[in-house]
């Protein structure tokens, strides 16, 4: 068994070996360049909600609360 694994390893590296000289990892010319489109626009509404809940709890008198109707 153990026969049987070298000789796949030595015919494996075999194969290999000729494409040792083809492959080649070299650094990028120009900067890698990312581009991220994400919305940003739900942590903006939440923030701009909690500011105008302040507001009018500062200010009732400005913002007069009008009657909500009941479900009959």
């Amino acid at each position: 068994m153990t026969r049987t694994r070298l000789y796949h390893a030595a015919c494996g590296a075999a194969l290999m070996l000729p494409l040792s000289g083809c492959i080649t990892v070299d650094t990028p010319d120009k900067p890698i360049e990312i581009n991220l489109n994400v919305t940003i626009r739900q942590e903006v509404v939440v923030r701009l909600q909690r500011d105008v809940e302040q507001l009018i709890n500062q200010n009732p008198d400005a913002f007069p609360q009008s009657a909500t109707p009941q479900n009959q």
